[in-house]
């Protein structure tokens, strides 16, 4: 380890050079600029790496070798006053231990194709402290290991490369991946042994999850007291074929934000998830989901994992979806599912829900789904009592060249579906949309309700491949509007219920001939 004084430092810009002066790199200009507006007098530390170029090596605070690297990061953190930054130079720093900065603290790199941060021996990227900001890197974790053999659950493992425990963290331009053996790439956890406190407003911006064997972003929590994680925001946030070629467990998304923990007031926004094992945005059953909104998302290509040889619909043991959302307040606006294996928008016991302007393509393209899956665009499932009236919302959504069902609704109550189109479904038994279920083949789990209930449904369906556009089964106290385009000889067909229910009045059957209204 080479350290070299601070006050052998450049002079910063507009400053006479008093000592010994070095060319200065533009990022390292425009720090110091930016703090002398601000009024602070710290000058920040700088860390060069064993490879870093010349320009940055000649005026580092801090020199590292390659080896043990975190001993010269965590030095120059330690040295730092509250508020302070550190530097990191271009090049790699290769981490067996972790590093852990102090709390007001800054970690700046230089960019994500620029600064490597690979940490080997279980090191990691642990947030403990509050107000800590890391801006520009790239983070690598490999080869852990089991670091708590006398417990049941492995909380060795159980972590990620970046660990956040404490409140108001920003974590901006930070590329990061990982092999099988950690739970996560990103990690917001709440462990009342490290943080007591809710774990609150952490910001993730142009952040990015790629080819991973874990989680890309995932939430999740320990203990019993202050498990709710509240005020998370992403933007421009991207989890990239996670769990694709290797897997922490079979359960790998791109994003999960609820895993053991409550979540509230959640923003996500121009984020996507692409190609992961399992979904691309997801929440689990249990946790309580408050004020959670996903702006302009996108979920490609996710549920890569083999779809179970026998399944129901919406069977939790298996996910294969673009937004699993089951339960809670959660708004999706002008967001997009694409080549999801078997579901586009999985919404299960909606409670004030909203998706407005989203688009479906492709759902049931990947052939990992197998034979037993049924692809489903749309699927809106009620297994239990909600309390909003409208439970759901669903205005300006579309379905495009589904390859199962366009939209399938089962057991919900108190729906409101609003414009919608489906063009061009393949369908599945010879039908493109089922709203309603029989009680003897019921999905889920016997809890769900045969048929729909209460509900206004106004839609505008098109396409010649199923011979039933529109199948309503046990349909009670339902209204539907809009229009059907099809030539066969049994578009829409309707079972169960009783005398004038559903009411059909307001739908129109059309020629498949007539003219479309504007599609997706």
């Amino acid at each position: 380890m080479t350290v070299r004084p601070s006050s052998g430092m450049a002079s910063p810009p507009g400053l006479p050079c008093t000592g010994r002066c070095w060319p200065r790199p533009l990022l390292v200009v425009a720090v110091l600029s930016l703090l002398l507006v601000q009024g602070v007098a710290a000058v920040p530390l700088v860390v060069a790496a064993g490879d870093s170029s010349p320009a940055f090596a000649a005026q580092a605070d801090y020199t590292c070798d390659g080896i043990d690297d975190q001993v010269e990061i965590q030095a120059a953190l330690a040295a730092l006053p509250d508020g302070g930054t550190v530097i990191l130079a271009d090049g790699t720093f290769n981490c067996s231990g972790s590093v852990n900065p102090a709390a007001g603290t800054t970690l700046l790199g230089q960019g994500p194709d620029a600064t490597f941060l690979k940490f080997s021996r279980n090191g990691r990227l642990n947030v403990s402290e509050e107000r800590v900001t890391l801006d520009g890197f790239h983070i690598r974790g490999t080869g852990y290991t089991n670091m708590s053999t006398n417990t049941t659950l492995d909380l060795g493992q159980w972590l990620g490369v970046l660990t956040i425990y404490a409140s108001h963290a920003r974590v901006h331009n930070v590329t990061g991946t990982a092999d099988a053996s950690i739970q996560a790439v990103f990690l917001l956890l709440h462990n009342p042994n490290v943080y007591a406190l809710v774990l609150e407003d952490v910001e993730f911006v142009n952040c990015r999850a790629v080819d991973t064997g874990t989680y890309g972003f995932l939430h999740n929590a320990w203990g019993s007291e202050n498990t709710t994680i509240r005020n998370v925001r992403y933007e421009n946030c991207h989890a990239t074929d996670c769990g694709r070629f290797g897997a922490f467990n079979p359960w790998v998304t791109g994003f999960d934000f609820a895993e053991q923990n409550d979540i509230e007031r959640l923003r996500v926004s121009n984020s996507s998830a692409e190609g992961s094992l399992e979904s691309g945005f997801h929440f689990e059953w249990d946790p309580e989901k408050r004020d959670c909104v996903f702006t302009n998302c996108s979920s490609l290509n996710n549920g890569q994992k083999p779809c179970p040889e026998t399944y129901l619909v919406g069977d939790p043991d298996f996910f294969g979806s673009g937004f699993y959302l089951p339960g809670g307040q959660v708004s999706l606006i002008n967001c997009r599912a694409e080549g999801n294996s078997v579901f586009g928008f999985f919404i299960c016991n909606p409670d004030g829900m909203l998706l407005y302007n989203c688009a479906e393509s492709e759902t049931g393209r990947a052939q990992v789904a197998g034979p037993s899956a049924k692809p489903v665009s749309y699927c809106i499932l009620q297994s239990m009592p909600v309390t909003k009236n409208p439970s759901l919302v669903m205005d300006h959504c579309r379905s495009l060249d589904s390859n199962g069902w366009a939209l399938f609704v089962c057991g919900a109550e108190n729906i409101v579906i609003r414009n919608f189109t489906m063009i061009n479904p393949a369908g599945i038994n010879d039908k493109g949309a089922v709203l309603g279920c029989s009680g003897e083949e019921l999905p889920v789990n016997s809890t769900v309700r045969a048929g729909v209930f209460n509900s206004t449904i106004d839609l505008t369906a098109s396409g010649d491949r199923p011979g039933t556009l529109l199948y309503a089964l046990n349909n009670r106290n339902v209204t539907y509007s809009g229009r059907i385009y099809s030539s066969a000889a049994l578009p829409v067909q309707i079972e169960g219920g009783e005398a004038g229910d559903p009411v059909l009045a307001d739908l129109e059957v059309l020629p498949a001939k007539s003219p479309l209204l504007p599609g997706p």
